[in-house]
């Protein structure tokens, strides 16, 4: 009870917004929700700008935090501790990638619960291919293909916005969408439209930040041991067989040498 009271005040936001994209705009109900999707998500550019500079930090940060994972990977506090200490000290936020998807999981509900109750009110066909957004998916042969296009966004946008992962953790994020295809089917195909719409979205603006954002320069690991190397140091040979190793310096002239350099040097006094 105390959720959907929480939930009551947002619900009649998205009403409301619905009602002026419907009533004083002009736009059929189901491109009101799509307009509803937009400007959701032009609301969250700057949570998506922290989302894109946290992924950029992490990927140019994660030789070093692999070193740190190695480490200490026997002491799972003490390797918490020092993840905590690298991310302040090189201020990395790693709940940033988050909050986009955090910030519009209210909105998901409030539109969920909007369409069930308004359904008599909220009507309409998408398309021409959808007869009813405020039906069941499973209610219309419409709602399958729009269950295969929310998945295959599904699928893109996480390939765009998860560079970050992973190989393992981004496949498993890039096959739950399949998974939840018979969870998702039970929602109103006004609210299927809205998350395809935003996960088109969010593939765009991958698109978008692959050709505008470059790439972030890999940061330098520190050196092992906390140790750093000045101009006067030698470098050291590798013995490990990982690089080149010193070269060797001339060795010294023998006697030998020396005498018939010192012969040749009294014959051309002669």
């Amino acid at each position: 009870m105390i959720v959907f009271s929480i939930l009551t005040p947002l619900e009649n936001v998205m009403k409301s917004i619905l009602d002026f994209f419907h009533s004083n705009v002009g736009l059929p109900w189901a491109w009101s929700i799509v307009a509803l999707t937009i400007l959701v998500r032009i609301v969250l550019v700057p949570l998506t700008v922290r989302q894109i500079h946290s992924m950029q930090s992490l990927q140019a940060h994660a030789p070093e935090m692999k070193e740190i994972q190695r480490k200490y990977k026997g002491d799972r506090q003490k390797l918490n501790e020092e993840l905590m200490k690298f991310y302040k000290e090189n201020h990395i936020n790693p709940a940033a990638s988050c909050l986009p998807l955090v910030a519009q999981f209210p909105v998901f509900i409030a539109l969920y619960f909007t369409l069930k109750h308004q359904s008599a009110h909220i009507t309409g066909s998408w398309l021409h291919v959808v007869p009813s957004i405020s039906a069941k998916a499973t209610s219309h042969w419409s709602g399958y293909l729009l269950l295969a296009v929310y998945a295959g966004s599904q699928i893109a946008s996480t390939y765009f916005m998860g560079a970050t992962m992973d190989k393992t953790q981004r496949r498993i994020m890039m096959f739950l969408p399949i998974i939840f295809i018979t969870f998702v089917a039970q929602f109103p195909m006004g609210l299927i439209i809205y998350w395809m719409t935003t996960n088109l979205w969010t593939v765009g603006q991958g698109l978008v930040t692959r050709r505008l954002v470059p790439k972030p320069a890999a940061a330098s690991a520190a050196p092992i041991g906390g140790l750093k190397r000045s101009s006067r140091t030698p470098p050291k040979p590798d013995t490990a067989g990982n690089g080149a190793a010193e070269p060797a310096r001339p060795a010294p002239p023998t006697q030998a040498q020396t005498r018939r350099v010192k012969k040749k040097k009294g014959g051309a006094r002669r």
